[in-house]
Order: structure tokens, then sequence, then C-alpha cells
């Protein structure tokens, strides 16, 4: 079956002092998802940005989908102000909820499109049972905390798994992957069934290296190396 697939930037790896130009260049270079990587100081060890970076951008002028990734704990009290901010898609782990199809139904009851996210040790058991009720499945490459870190590959063995769970349900539910990807690797993790890539460093490291203002080149060689699937 074919998919289609897309592009998500993850701000954590851009220039926060030009953050709106930022996401406009990437963008209009072809990006697809603007991801925001949410991070509390206690689920993760560190502290990254809130609900105002996402009505800013909202306000800026973006109206590509933001996909708000949130690595808190607890995650309930936060969603509302993510939602309110102008976010489209809301994720979050399961450990950091202590009932996970209430969360599920609140991110729903908010107006976004709800889903889970899996570390790299983490078991997938609960999709059994929340698969049919997620927009997103997101599967953490790296462990969560910081940009910049290396691809683990036994999670593409998850991927291969979840996608065959989404296809044998006949659900329409994206593929996430966040951690490590760029040229040299996006193929394979394609082939294992991911159809969103989270590309921080990738992206934003690359563009600013060639030219601080376009974002072009690598985003066009990630959709060069897909067109090979």
């Amino acid at each position: 079956m074919s998919r289609a697939f897309r592009i998500a930037p993850s701000i954590l790896s851009a220039n926060f002092a030009r953050l709106g130009e930022e996401v406009d260049n990437v963008l209009k270079s072809g990006a697809d998802i603007v991801h925001f990587d949410v991070m509390d100081n206690h689920y993760v060890p560190n502290l990254t940005i809130g609900p105002l970076i996402c009505e800013a951008l909202k306000k800026h002028g973006v109206t590509a989908p933001i996909d708000v990734h949130l690595m808190v704990k607890p995650v309930d009290r936060i969603i509302p102000d993510f939602a309110k901010a102008g976010a489209s898609y809301i994720t979050f782990h399961p450990e950091a909820s202590e009932h996970i199809d209430r969360t599920i139904g609140l991110i729903r009851e908010c107006g976004c499109q709800p889903g889970l996210v899996f570390n790299p040790a983490t078991p997938l058991d609960v999709l059994e049972y929340t698969l049919h009720k997620l927009d997103m499945v997101l599967l953490m490459s790296v462990n969560p905390g910081f940009g910049g870190q290396k691809f683990i590959p036994h999670v593409l063995d998850k991927a291969r798994q979840v996608r065959q769970m989404i296809d044998a349900r006949g659900l329409d539910v994206s593929l996430e992957i966040d951690g490590g990807v760029g040229p040299a690797n996006i193929l394979e993790v394609a082939r294992a069934g991911v159809d969103t890539f989270v590309a921080g460093s990738a992206v934003f490291g690359a563009g600013r290296d060639e030219d601080a203002h376009r974002y072009d080149t690598v985003i066009g060689t990630l959709r060069a190396e897909l067109k090979k699937l």
C-alpha cells in the first residue's frame, strides 16, 4: 500500500532568536509539519518550550499542522493549554498518564488528534487496547531528552510491528519516528513502515551550515531518498 510521506522538522534544533523565520523557511522548503519537543525537566532531564511558543507561531502565521510531543509528567494538565494555543496533534508517553484512555479522550475533546509515544525500551502492549482511538503512533529512536543523538536500530523492529498492527486493522493512523533520522537512513526507516519523519539536527543543522535562510537542499535530499521506495 502506498503511503504519503511527511517531513516534520523539530524546532528543538532551530535558532530560537529567529524562530518564526526558521519555521517559515523550512515550510517553504517543503516540510509538512512543525514538530514541538516539550520537555519538563521531570519526565526527561531537560527543559524546553511551552504553549506560548505554539501560540506565538500561530499568531506569526504558521498554518501547517503543529505536532506537539509532550515529554511531561503528569500530562493531562498541559493538554488544554496546547490545544488552545493551536496544536494539531498532541502525543504523550503512556507512562506519563495515570489513565491512558482518559488522556486520549481529553486530547480528542480539546479538538486535537491524539497519539501515543513509545521510548526505545517501552513495550507496545497498550496499543492492543488503544490503537483504534489514535491518529498517530510516535516511536522514539533515541532516548528522549536531548537532540542530536544517534539512531537506535532495534526501533525498526518496533516500527514493523506497529505498521503490521495498523494495516491488519485497516486503520488510518500515522506512524512517526523521532531521533537520529537523516538522509543516510530515512529510506531504511520508510521501508520499516514509517510515514512521518521527525528531523531536527538533520534539517536545521544542515540548512544553517549551507545558508542561514535555506533548507531546500536537505529536505530535497530526504524526499529523493523516499522516492527510491
